[in-house]
C-alpha cells in the first residue's frame, strides 16, 4: 500500500492567557502543543495516535484536516499540501470531533442537505446516501427533530453521518467514541470497519487502548506534542499489552521510573 499521507515536521504553539497560566499554576507564555511531528498513513488502513489528554493528538488532526495552521512543516495528503493547498485537501476528507456542535435549530435532515450541496454533491447522490447512511444510524426516526432535542448519541451519529455526506476518500476522526454509551460507541466502530473494507483511510486519535487494539493497523505514541513510537501493534508492543507498552514509552519519554 502506498503513503496517502505524509506528516512533515509539524510543530504548532500557543500563547497562554494570564487566566490560563494562573489555572494552570504555571510562568509559561507559551506552550508547545505539537513538535517536529512526521509520520505517514498508508491508503486502506485505520491508523491510530494514542496519547493522553494534552499530548497533543487533537491539535495534529486539526492541522492535518486545515483547521488551524502549523508554525512549521506541513502534511501531504494524497499530495495536496495542507498549508499550500487547503481546499484541494477539504475535498478528499472527512473530519469529525466530539466537541462539534450541531446548530441546535436545525434538523438531521436540513444539516445533511446543506453540507451535501456545500460538497457539491448532486441531489440524487445525496437522497441515496442519505437514506443509506440514516438507515444505518437509525436517524431516520428523528431525520425532523432539531438537534436540541437529540439525544448525545443521536447528536453524535448525526455528525458522524454528515462528516461522510461526500463520500471522502480519508476520514479524520478525533475520539470518535468519546463520551458515547457503549451502544452507540459499538455502532461507530463497526462503521470505521466498514469503511477499512470499502478501501478509505481512517486517521483517529484517542486515549483507549481497546479501542485501537480493536481497529488500528498501527498506532502512533503521542505524549507532550512528540511522537515516542510508531508502527504496527505487534512491532510497538513486543509481546506486551498495548497499556504496559504504553507506560513504558510514557515514563521514558518523561524522565521517570515506571511505577
Amino acid at each position: 500500500m502506498s503513503d496517502i499521507l505524509i506528516v512533515q515536521n509539524l510543530s504548532k504553539s500557543f500563547r497562554l492567557s494570564a487566566k490560563q497560566q494562573k489555572l494552570e499554576n504555571t510562568n509559561e507564555k507559551v506552550r508547545r502543543a505539537v513538535r517536529d511531528l512526521s509520520f505517514t498513513v498508508k491508503e486502506g488502513e485505520i491508523f491510530g495516535l494514542l496519547g493522553p489528554n494534552g499530548a497533543g493528538k487533537t491539535t495534529t488532526l486539526r492541522m492535518i484536516a486545515t483547521l488551524i495552521k502549523p508554525d512549521a512543516g506541513d502534511a501531504l495528503l494524497d499530495g495536496a499540501s495542507v498549508v499550500k493547498e487547503p481546499e484541494k485537501v477539504r475535498q478528499k476528507i472527512g473530519f469529525l470531533t466530539s466537541e462539534l456542535k450541531l446548530e441546535e435549530f436545525f434538523t438531521p435532515d436540513y444539516l445533511f442537505d446543506f453540507f451535501s450541496e456545500v460538497h457539491g454533491i448532486p441531489k440524487d447522490v445525496r437522497n441515496a446516501r442519505k437514506k443509506d447512511l440514516f438507515a444505518r444510524f437509525g436517524i431516520d426516526a428523528f431525520a425532523q427533530v432539531k438537534a436540541s432535542g437529540l439525544s448525545t448519541g443521536m447528536k453524535q451519529k448525526t455528525s458522524l453521518a454528515i462528516s461522510v455526506a461526500h463520500d471522502p476518500s480519508v476520514i479524520i476522526f478525533d475520539e470518535p467514541t468519546n463520551g458515547l454509551d457503549v451502544i452507540t460507541a459499538r455502532t461507530v466502530t463497526d462503521f470505521l470497519l466498514d469503511l477499512r473494507r470499502d478501501g478509505k483511510t481512517i486517521v483517529l486519535s484517542t486515549h483507549i487502548f481497546s479501542l485501537v487494539e480493536k481497529l488500528c493497523d498501527r498506532v502512533g505514541i503521542l505524549i507532550d506534542g512528540g511522537l515516542t513510537a510508531c508502527g504496527e501493534l505487534s512491532e510497538i508492543c513486543g509481546g506486551m499489552s498495548l497499556e504496559d507498552r504504553f507506560f513504558d514509552y510514557y515514563y521514558a519519554a518523561k524522565g521517570e521510573e515506571k511505577r
